[in-house]
């Protein structure tokens, strides 16, 4: 496979793969904040490069392993199947990558940028230019041929009114997107952009037909090894194995991923043999059940960072950074993941987790000094000021919410929890209104610091003119640069008390103990359901 030094040396720090049960606000799949990918393409800066190789699709449809079901376990249910209007995470987690497809894809193994859809693409020496060569012979569930048409259809379409969720910025870069012929995609940035190939791996990449976008909410028509089934709103949402697929077809002919009200049910799901697997464990404490039992339990990390947000609009008590530096220096963050998460999980002081290129370990920040955010909050006159900590009914956020509260007490201030129902509630009442003064919730897109901290628009209510500078210097720039500009970014937003880093989530999964292909690591948007077998 050709794929350019760059985009190899970029990505392979990135980890293995993904399915998270976080964010969108958080866990388990879930409708929350998007997220702005920072990464390298396949460009070097330099010359032409090209990526192409065999993906994980090539041609020629198998028969399939089995006539069997695997029955997947979740929290947090989709609002909607419309990711291109709905924020959560919970809608890219079920259909990217098993109902729609991408260009390029981040390879579970390696974490580098691999061709999809795409067999190969080439970038122009000055890195405005990158040409895609497409797979023949792909087609929509609807039958339809899958032609560079649809592919320019749909990376166009993220700029239109037809995408309203801030994610879609991550293809303002793109200036036009042109099918040369059927099988040769032309697009055009109007900047070089480090970022570009690697958001293609996103929801925003995703492969629409033109004629099968009519009603995305309710029905999706992709090229992927499954289709969409069924949804029994409130219990399952059935895929079924798409028999004209392109590539080789799935092990299991049917998913049932089935959805469940808090983290007990879910366990109990498993422990009863309802499910065979457990996508993400809800109450890490519970472990113990599984162990020595007839399950498998997988532990890995992810790029799911439980933020604390504080809303830092002008009028709000948290708009005084000593405030906000108050409440970092506040919290134990390690006594803090011990009793809201079982010890599970890793600190990392901010926004960036260990599998990007730019991490550092920024937990040395604003280390627990109740005595130093005691003499914060008195010099801002800050004494018992009321806090409004609202939280998504999501296990985690309403684990840790009480400790957040307990620990901000205890250094003079008022908290007052209020948990909304996730997705809507929390969507409307947090991420919209921006009517909160902090929130907790698990932002798991992959690489996603610009998107939550780029714009004073976004509900982190951030994006200071010197943040967007360091942003739009890493994209533009050298590999190097980008690394370094990250870096000083993630700096940046940390020494302001933008927000609070609580922890990093774990991937922790379980089940029966002859299911294949679950993934270690969570980096992805996806839960690639194609990889699932029964050895």
């Amino acid at each position: 496979m050709r794929t350019s030094t760059t985009t190899r040396s970029l990505v392979a720090a990135v980890a293995a793969t993904a399915l998270l049960a976080g964010c969108n606000a958080g866990a388990g799949t879930s409708g929350s904040p998007d997220d702005g990918s920072e990464e390298g393409s396949g460009s070097g800066g330099g010359g032409s490069e090209e990526g192409d190789g065999e993906a994980g699709q090539t041609g020629g449809s198998a028969p399939g392993g089995s006539d069997e079901t695997v029955r997947v376990g979740l929290v947090a249910e989709p609002a909607s199947l419309d990711f291109t209007t709905t924020d959560g995470a919970a809608i890219p987690q079920l259909l990217l990558d098993n109902v729609y497809e991408t260009l390029v894809t981040v390879d579970a193994e390696t974490g580098e940028i691999v061709p999809a859809l795409a067999t190969d693409w080439e970038v122009s020496e000055d890195r405005l230019t990158y040409t895609f060569t497409l797979e023949e012979g792909v087609t929509f569930s609807d039958g339809s041929e899958f032609t560079a048409e649809d592919a320019a259809f749909s990376l166009e379409r993220v700029s239109s009114d037809a995408w309203t969720i801030s994610l879609k910025s991550q293809l303002d870069v793109v200036e036009s997107a042109e099918a040369v012929d059927d099988t040769t995609l032309e697009v055009t940035l109007s900047r070089p952009s480090n970022s570009f190939l690697y958001a293609l791996t996103t929801r925003v990449g995703a492969m629409f037909d033109t004629e099968g976008v009519d009603d995305l909410a309710e029905q999706a028509v992709g090229t992927g090894p499954y289709t969409f089934g069924t949804w029994d709103r409130g219990s399952q949402i059935t895929l079924e194995r798409n028999p004209d697929y392109h590539g080789d077809a799935p092990y299991f002919a049917t998913v049932e991923m089935r959805y469940f009200q808090d983290a007990n049910a879910l366990n109990n799901a498993m422990l009863t043999d309802a499910i065979d697997v457990v996508s993400t464990v809800q109450a890490p404490e519970s472990l113990a059940e599984f162990e020595g039992g007839d399950f498998q339990i997988v532990e890995g990390t992810t790029n799911g960072e439980v933020v604390l947000s504080m809303n830092q609009q002008e009028g709000n008590p948290l708009a005084d950074p000593a405030l906000r530096e108050a409440v970092r220096h506040a919290i134990d963050h390690q006594s803090l993941l011990d009793t809201c998460w079982a010890g599970r999980g890793e600190l990392i002081g901010s926004m960036v987790p260990p599998t990007d290129p730019w991490y550092e370990d920024r937990t040395g920040d604003f280390p627990f000094d109740p005595a130093r955010a005691e003499e914060l909050i008195a010099e801002a006159g800050a004494e018992g000021t009321e806090l409004r900590l609202r939280i998504p009914s999501l296990p985690y956020a309403v684990s840790c919410g009480t400790v957040v509260e307990s620990m901000l007490e205890d250094v003079g201030l008022e908290v007052t929890i209020d948990e909304l129902e996730f997705p809507a509630a929390w969507l409307e009442t947090v991420f919209t209104n921006k009517d909160f003064d902090m929130s907790i919730v698990a932002h798991v897109e992959p690489r996603d610091m610009a998107n939550v901290f780029g714009s004073p628009d976004y509900y982190t209510t951030y994006g200071t003119e010197e943040i967007q500078a360091l942003f739009e210097e890493a994209d533009t720039g050298t590999e190097e640069e980008q690394v370094t500009k990250l870096q000083e970014a993630a700096a940046l937003i940390s020494e302001d008390a933008a927000a609070d880093f609580l922890f990093l989530l774990p991937n922790l999964m379980v089940a029966d103990p002859d299911i294949t292909g679950l993934p270690t690591n969570a980096i992805k948007e996806s839960f690639d359901l194609g990889d699932l077998a029964r050895g």
